[in-house]
Order: C-alpha cells, then structure tokens, then sequence
C-alpha cells in the first residue's frame, strides 16, 4: 500500500551482531553489551544463522551456580542443566532457531514474536543466510509516521477505491494516529470493509466514523 512499510526489510536493523558455534562464553557477554542486545544469532559458513543464543541461556550458568538439590534439578529441563555447564555459542544456544523473513510482513512478524515468547527475530534472505535483525521495537516504528501521511494513505488507498466521487464526499483526518471519516456515502455496507482497510494501515491506533447514506436527489 501506499506509503506504507508493510514488510519487515523495511524497519529491521541491517547492521547486526552475530557470533559463530565456537565464541566463547565471555565474548558472547561482552557482545551483548556493546552492542545493548539481549540476543545473539549464531551463525555457520557464509552467514546460515543455526540458532539464538539469548540472556536466558547464559543466566542458566548463574542460576545453578550453588549446585542445588537434586529435587530442584528435576524440576528443569536436561537441556538447561546442560547450558549451566556450556562454555560456547553452540553449546548454549536454542536451536533451530526463530527467524523471519525479510519480505515477511510486519504483523507475521508480530505474531511470530508472541506465539514464541521472543524480543528479536533474525531476519533472514530466500537461502536462510542472515540479512538483519528485527526487534519489537522496529515494529513499533509505524506508530511514528506523521498524521498527515497517514491520512493521505487512507484517502488515496482506501477511501477513493471505495467510495469514489461523485456518489460519495468522505473527508479524512487522522490526529495522534487515529483516523476519522466523515461525510455522505451511496453504500454504508462499505463502512465495515473500510474499517478494516484503514485499521490495517501502518501508524493507525483506532479509526471512528461519521458517515450517513447519501440521499436520492
């Protein structure tokens, strides 16, 4: 649509950090603050990333520093009692691992990041090799799209496709994002398929409407 970054190459970080299979414990760390990540993807040959290595899997060798009872280490799973003793990337790492594709759209990527309980996702090309990072705050970079080029979306993609002059007169203002239409239309059973057009562009919080069926002249 017009305007609009509707897929995931359009806001993700293309300068990434990564680590290979054999990276240290310590450099893994010391990556993450750098670079102030909370996730490394690990990668093998020209760039196939083989897996995540995240805080989550480097807290597990402070958590069962204390050798705790036997009791408590049933209560985990061998592949994280397995992690407490791991001295490098491929050894810590969750694999395979979560990734998205860089021509994947912006809510795939949403839901991918809450049906696996992830912050990040690398972002990978056609062949699997690793093209960037998409985190939840890239996603939350429609939400800064200026008001007026958001309305000037709804108005040439939406609102002139479905309610075309000379039958209809909408007028289209958008204020701290959200969308409001309103004037004389020929069909109000439109009004539901255009809320759901315009609540499915980028930058859109809410959209209300205040629209009466244009009357026989």
């Amino acid at each position: 649509m017009y305007g609009t970054p509707h897929i995931v190459s359009d806001v993700m970080t293309h300068t990434v950090a990564a680590v290979g299979r054999r990276a240290p414990f310590k450099d893994i760390v010391q990556l993450m603050q750098e670079w102030q990540i909370s996730a490394l993807p690990v990668i093998e040959g020209e760039g196939q990333v083989v897996g995540v290595v995240s805080e989550a899997d480097l807290l597990t060798k402070e958590e069962l520093r204390d050798a705790p009872d036997a009791a408590y280490l049933q209560l985990r799973q061998p592949v994280d009692v397995a992690k407490a003793d791991a001295l490098s990337a491929g050894d810590l790492m969750s694999s395979p691992a979560v990734t998205i594709r860089a021509d994947a759209t912006l809510a795939e990527a949403s839901r991918t990041m809450a049906q696996e309980g992830v912050k990040r996702l690398p972002v990978v090309d056609e062949v699997g090799l690793l093209a960037g990072v998409v985190s939840r705050a890239d996603l939350l970079k429609v939400f800064l799209r200026g008001d007026d080029k958001i309305a000037e979306e709804v108005r040439h993609e939406i609102v002139s496709h479905l309610f075309p002059p000379p039958a209809s007169a909408i007028q289209v203002e958008v204020h701290d994002g959200v969308a409001t239409l309103t004037g004389r239309i020929h069909d109000t059973s439109l009004v539901p398929i255009a809320a759901r057009l315009v609540r499915s562009v980028e930058g859109i919080v809410d959209v209300q409407f205040d629209l009466a069926r244009e009357t026989a002249q």
